[in-house]
């Protein structure tokens, strides 16, 4: 209950202050011209900025106190989804979160809505709100997003018109659809692959990540993970047709998830009858047809070409370390310039192919390794994602729960969970509430980092400072 108190208290002054200090809109219908109007401009706006971070940090330490009574087995699933739902609930109805994208998912149905091809032109063709509210970053980039994504940004751009507000609140419950579907994913993902319910669902619904970027966001990685989690379930419990359609519908939103798709043709081909090269074959066959198929289909759904495979060159252009091998790129340049003038971008380009050919080696030997099938395949398909948001060539804080929607079904060490609490609060933080890239302030993130480890270490030791005498420890 304490948790669940907290966490709510948490949730509702993120919406509080993000209603000043997030993302919102240029020109606020609401808040303009009321006497609330201080709340977005200067000291108002520095004021709803702390209580963004004040919610951040109850929700941050309602979390670690959820994970101590999972752990100490005081509370089972039932339990963390009760909570979570406390704490999402009113996030529901809060502007974007440390993101301003859920206003380019909307200019990319506008764009369809008023006869252009989101795949050839950005939203600054767009006059009026629509645009205004998108990132400048983004004005000029095409939509790098699949067909399906196209499709559902329309139809909800038909539904709510010109009112932003509602725009991004139906947008976040379509998003939330993945959330549905990851939850019900999660006791048969957990059966196959030998983890515990609660624990799965403390690690990926009431993480901060989830319940700041991918329901606070909203992003579309959440619908995305959703159906990755429920396609390999029906994968595993032998209903391969569908699992394979469930998996490429969410490879229409967003094709990052595609590496999965090999993996999956391993847990099928188990299935079958002949030599392992005969199996792999007649699986590979299949689900390529069903993979087609169902692309094919939301593409003429969508009434849109291909254009989202040069698209997908658009995030590309985001240059930040977080991206290992960008991060790499950077520092080595940095080393040079001390004692030459070089140019910057051919250190990033090298170190990004480097990149590239690791992850390929990677995901090969991960593949070979699964060649068995099995829930094993689908354990591995979760650390070759992982892989994929660490070594691409871009990496938002975000994408590291594309692996971890398979790899929290699976056992968890105490101090493997104590670095999935210092990574998923650390990455909350990498950008600032406005989603402002934050990862070039080093004292920010510093200290962002001392709080994350503090929260780290409290998973374990409920008194980290020692201020109530020894700490008792946690089992796994």
């Amino acid at each position: 209950m304490r948790a669940l108190l907290l966490g709510l208290v948490g949730g509702l002054l993120l919406v509080l202050g993000g209603v000043g200090g997030a993302g919102v809109l240029v020109s606020d219908p609401v808040l303009s011209d009321s006497p609330f109007a201080f709340w977005r401009y200067g000291h108002g706006r520095e004021l709803a900025i702390w209580v963004v971070y004040i919610g951040l940090a109850l929700i941050t330490w309602a979390w670690v106190l959820l994970g101590r009574a999972v752990l100490a087995r005081k509370v089972g699933g039932r339990g963390v989804l009760t909570t979570s739902a406390a704490w999402l609930a009113p996030i529901v109805f809060a502007p974007p979160l440390f993101t301003r994208d859920p206003f380019s998912y909307l200019a990319q149905g506008a764009l369809q809505i008023a006869g252009f091809d989101p795949y050839a032109v950005g939203p600054a063709v767009l006059l009026g709100p629509i645009s205004d509210n998108v990132h400048a970053f983004w004005q000029n980039t095409p939509a790098n997003y699949g067909p399906l994504f196209v499709l559902l940004a329309k139809a909800i751009m038909v539904l709510t018109g010109s009112n932003l507000i509602a725009g991004v609140i139906v947008m976040r419950l379509a998003m939330m659809v993945g959330l549905v579907l990851l939850v019900w994913a999660t006791p048969g993902l957990v059966r196959h692959l030998g983890g515990k319910v609660a624990l799965a669902l403390w690690i990926v619904v009431a993480n901060p990540l989830m319940v700041i970027h991918l329901v606070g966001g909203p992003h579309n990685d959440l619908l995305v993970i959703g159906l990755l989690a429920a396609g390999c379930l029906l994968m595993l419990d032998g209903r391969h047709v569908a699992g394979i359609v469930v998996v490429s519908l969410g490879i229409a939103i967003k094709v990052s998830i595609v590496v999965a798709l090999p993996f999956l043709v391993l847990v099928w081909a188990a299935r079958l009858t002949g030599t392992r090269p005969l199996r792999i074959t007649k699986a590979a066959a299949a689900a390529g047809g069903l993979f087609v198929a169902t692309f094919a289909a939301a593409t003429l759904a969508a009434g849109v070409g291909l254009g989202w495979l040069p698209a997908l060159n658009a995030p590309i252009q985001i240059v930040n370390w977080l991206s290992l091998p960008t991060g790499i790129g950077e520092l080595v340049y940095g080393l040079t310039s001390w004692v030459a003038e070089p140019q910057k971008p051919p250190f990033i380009v090298v170190a990004r192919v480097i990149g590239v050919l690791v992850l390929l080696v990677i995901a090969w030997r991960q593949w070979w390794a699964a060649r068995d099938g099995g829930p094993d395949a689908v354990r591995r398909a979760g650390l070759v994602l992982v892989a994929v948001a660490v070594l691409s060539p871009t990496t938002l804080p975000w994408y590291v729960t594309w692996g971890m929607a398979l790899l929290a079904m699976g056992p968890w060490s105490p101090r493997a969970l104590s670095l999935v609490v210092f990574a998923s609060v650390w990455l909350v933080v990498v950008a600032f509430p406005d989603g402002e890239s934050a990862l070039y302030q080093p004292v920010y993130l510093a200290v962002c980092a001392a709080g994350a480890l503090l929260a780290a270490i409290s998973l374990r030791r409920p008194d980290p400072l020692g201020l109530r005498g020894p700490p008792a420890q946690l089992r796994a």
